[in-house]
């Protein structure tokens, strides 16, 4: 490849890097104000989504194979953690609302 090219190609990289830096403090800044729970979950989900997308840019910038090995692990972490995330704050969800049909439950007995 012309030296013009390669040199052209990091730069773009490089770009595509950084401007993706930023983008992960977005949603680290939404992960943290919120306003709701389902923001948070989706920030953090995208959050995970370009730290691959980051690794894979990494992979082509270095030129090292085994960091797509590194991106695919750390997907499968990520949708886990997702998965796993978005079952517990059902469950608590769940929760809420059934103490909350007891309580009118217990209103409607005493009254």
């Amino acid at each position: 490849m012309p030296e013009a090219v390669q040199g052209a190609w990091n730069t773009l990289l490089d770009g595509s890097m950084i401007a993706l830096g930023v983008l992960l403090l977005v949603c680290l800044l939404r992960a943290i104000q919120g306003p709701t729970t389902a923001d948070r979950v989706i920030a953090v989900n995208m959050i995970g989504t370009m730290v691959v997308i980051l690794i894979c840019i990494l992979t082509l910038r270095l030129g090292e194979g085994y960091l797509t090995d590194v991106a695919m692990i750390y997907t499968l972490l990520s949708f886990l953690a997702v998965v796993a995330l978005t079952k517990l704050l059902i469950g608590a969800w769940r929760n809420k609302r059934q103490r909350e049909k007891d309580a009118e439950k217990e209103g409607e007995r005493d009254a």
